[in-house]
């Protein structure tokens, strides 16, 4: 018998991981230059991050936080990327997000619709 979830279980150790990067950079950004609102931001969608990769062990369908999270830090850090042309921390994160987004995004297309 095999397992309904597993070959989406190293995604969730990314996603994890992921959440734990954009947390991570927040701090970074904190501890730097001093700026609450990278700690804030960076901790926010972090913890947003992390609450999808959860939900997403829990039911492999339950993608939207997540998806939702990486696009829009994707959009956001690709913008500043664009503007700064420094790789970090804006092209760093624009370009895990940008990998995650697809990621999710190519599970959410190819998995068999229920009917």
């Amino acid at each position: 018998m095999q397992k309904e979830s597993s070959p989406l279980v190293p995604l969730h150790w990314l996603g994890f991981g992921y959440a734990a990067l954009v947390a991570t950079g927040g701090i970074i950004g904190y501890a730097k230059a001093g700026s609450v609102p990278s700690l804030a931001a960076g901790l926010f969608f972090g913890g947003l991050a992390g609450l999808g990769a959860y939900q997403l062990s829990q039911d492999p369908r339950n993608v939207w936080v997540f998806l939702a999270t990486s696009g829009t830090l994707a959009g956001i850090m690709g913008m500043r990327f664009y503007n700064s042309r420094k790789f970090m921390p804006a092209g760093l994160i624009a370009g895990a997000s940008l990998l995650m987004f697809a990621k999710l995004g190519v599970s959410v297309l190819t998995r068999p619709h229920q009917s």
